[in-house]
């Protein structure tokens, strides 16, 4: 009896030490933003700084008469991504990443952890070793967006590019990954804490609570918009004329295929610049299929979401037409191909598999607290010399790869040593 005492003494000293130490490392990563602020002189940034690439591509064109004709043009290498959370973009920094380094670019990369001290606001300063007047290429880490300030980064000819998600599902995929961050959503009872929560939202949310915004509108608050508007409000359609004069191109996720080809065309890309494998998947036992009324109420939650998913949806597929669905659906085909044929050189088995299985710590995504959901690859051990590098850059998680562009990640990286005790 007396053991039984002692174990459970022990179990509630360590359930509250983890419980403290939990709340320190988040108030740290959450709030290490710089204290002091100050304004930074404004000089001009340079046309470009990058080492042009030499070489023109053909890009294709459809004119009035259906006939295709070479119209020679340059890479586009300045390039603004906003990384939009819980949408893919993780897979589509790798191929940001591979493009820069393929041209020698200049990244605008934060300092000390992964992102630019999300959810502050995007100022210059943020950036590692930012002096005005320095010149960058591509900015493309998880920021609450400021265009004032990004402008001021970038040169004026920047891609504006993006990525957006059905809300219903985006919603879904956050609160499975960030709602242990967000206090509101601990009193919250029963199994299956989202179907309780969408029965009556207004009961549990809390619009100042800590990290209230991923689970409300969460697209546009990342774009630096109000996401407790009401949803008729002016402010909202204005906001979503705000993205579409800003951004040149606004993928989506459920078409993502689609999206790189749109990309290609608009940046002057190759195919080769597009290859890429599914990175920070979810174990698909962790995933809640949404019935259609709690879809349906996700909708009616996000209801600024889906304005602006509704609207980019519709553009999205006009720009399509403007291409020509037929071509499209070829090279949607190819780079499929293309995809395959890299998977059968680079990954052990050919698929994705549990973090448990994954046999190089290198390759281990971050996953949310207290669990292991996030899957991976193993990097076959016989992969040839002309594809060894391309190999282990496309199968690289994005921490890894950023410590490996040179990021100091010692936040990030702290408050992972927390996290990996707590999913133990």
């Amino acid at each position: 009896m007396t053991g039984k005492v002692r174990q459970w003494r022990s179990m509630c000293k360590g359930l509250v030490l983890g419980t403290l130490l939990t709340s320190c490392m988040i108030l740290l990563y959450c709030l290490s933003t710089p204290q002091i602020h100050f304004s930074l002189p404004e000089l001009p940034v340079p046309y470009s700084c990058a080492h042009r690439p030499s070489q023109l591509h053909h890009k294709l064109t459809t004119n009035s008469s259906h006939q295709t004709h070479g119209q020679p043009c340059a890479p586009k290498v300045d390039v603004m991504f906003l990384k939009t959370h819980k949408t893919a973009s993780s897979t589509f920094l790798n191929i940001l990443f591979r493009f820069g380094e393929k041209h020698q670019l200049k990244f605008a990369f934060p300092d000390s952890r992964n992102d630019f001290f999300y959810p502050s606001p995007f100022e210059r300063s943020q950036v590692k070793e930012y002096k005005p007047g320095m010149c960058f290429n591509i900015i493309c880490n998880h920021m609450r967006f400021n265009a004032p300030e990004v402008a001021k980064l970038l040169p004026m000819d920047t891609s504006y590019i993006t990525i957006l998600r059905d809300p219903a599902e985006l919603f879904e995929s956050s609160f499975h990954y960030f709602g242990r961050l967000v206090p509101f959503t601990w009193r919250i009872p029963g199994d299956d804490k989202l179907a309780e929560f969408l029965r009556d939202p207004l009961h549990y949310f809390d619009p100042e609570g800590f990290n209230s915004f991923y689970l409300k509108n969460l697209l546009f608050f990342d774009f630096g918009l109000d996401n407790n508007l009401e949803p008729n409000s002016p402010r909202v359609e204005e906001g979503i004329k705000f993205i579409t004069d800003r951004f040149q191109l606004v993928m989506l996720v459920e078409y993502f295929e689609e999206s790189l080809i749109l990309l290609k065309d608009t940046l002057c890309w190759e195919m080769d610049d597009l290859l890429f494998f599914k990175l920070n998947a979810r174990k698909g036992s962790t995933v809640s299929e949404l019935t259609p009324e709690l879809r349906e109420r996700a909708l009616e939650w996000n209801a600024i979401d889906w304005k602006l998913y509704q609207h980019f949806n519709q553009t999205f597929w006009k720009r399509v037409d403007a291409y020509g669905r037929r071509r499209m659906a070829e090279e949607v085909a190819e780079l499929r191909r293309r995809n395959t044929e890299m998977a059968s050189v680079c990954i052990e088995g050919g698929h994705a598999v549990d973090a448990g299985s994954i046999q190089e710590t290198a390759m281990q995504p971050w996953q949310p607290i207290g669990e292991k959901s996030i899957m991976g690859y193993n990097l076959k051990k016989n992969v040839d010399k002309a594809h060894q590098k391309l190999c282990r850059k496309m199968l690289m998680p994005e921490i890894q790869y950023l410590t490996e562009l040179g990021v100091n990640l010692w936040i990030t990286k702290l408050w992972g040593y927390v996290r990996n005790i707590i999913n133990w």
